[in-house]
């Protein structure tokens, strides 16, 4: 069986998929649950610190490089294609306006924020393409040491994380710039 025709087998063989889940080692579902929840939160306007600003991308960008090393850091592809995606991402994402409603409240150092599904997005997206790499590490391991997967990874986790930096730092810029109390980001694009 192909990696590529995975999905397929899975469909057709739903005990493939139970046997898949019931390998997984349990401190996986916490993880996943955590992203979850965490992403969740996210979904509803709040606030958030300097702090929390620039820990959910650092976290995020850590879990990345750990899911690319683990499975390519041989790869000098992979490798390659991380940096130079995460930069694309970052500088696409920091031409973007912030979200409306965005602001950044200086005496109490904490940003207002609507609700956004892109953190959820980013996160599960980050879980989900290491534990589909590592499924098939298991099941291929040939995989792991050809190029288009190290290339294919290398850039998916590039750009989840220059997506996460990149939305960080726009949060930062607005922080760093605010004048007086409260410093309203500029209208527009939703996030």
């Amino acid at each position: 069986m192909g990696a590529a025709s995975l999905p397929q087998n899975l469909a057709q063989e739903p005990s493939m998929l139970i046997q898949i889940l019931s390998h997984t080692p349990t401190w996986v579902f916490g993880l996943f649950a955590l992203l979850l929840w965490l992403g969740g939160r996210q979904l509803r306007a709040g606030q958030a610190s300097l702090g929390r600003v620039a820990v959910m991308p650092v976290a995020m960008t850590g879990l990345s490089v750990y899911g690319l090393f683990s499975s390519f850091g041989h790869s000098p592809l992979a490798l390659l294609a991380w940096p130079l995606a995460a930069a694309a991402a970052a500088a696409l994402v920091l031409r973007r306006p912030l979200p409306a409603g965005v602001r950044f409240e200086r005496a109490a150092r904490v940003f207002h924020m609507p609700g956004s599904a892109v953190p959820l997005v980013l996160m599960m997206s980050i879980f989900f393409t290491k534990y589909v790499v590592g499924v098939l590490s298991v099941m291929h391991p040939a995989l792991v040491h050809q190029d288009i997967p190290a290339l294919t990874v290398g850039l998916l986790y590039g750009a989840f994380s220059g997506i996460f930096l990149g939305r960080a730092v726009r949060l930062w810029r607005l922080a760093l710039g605010a004048q007086g109390g409260n410093a309203p980001a500029p209208a527009l694009a939703a996030d």
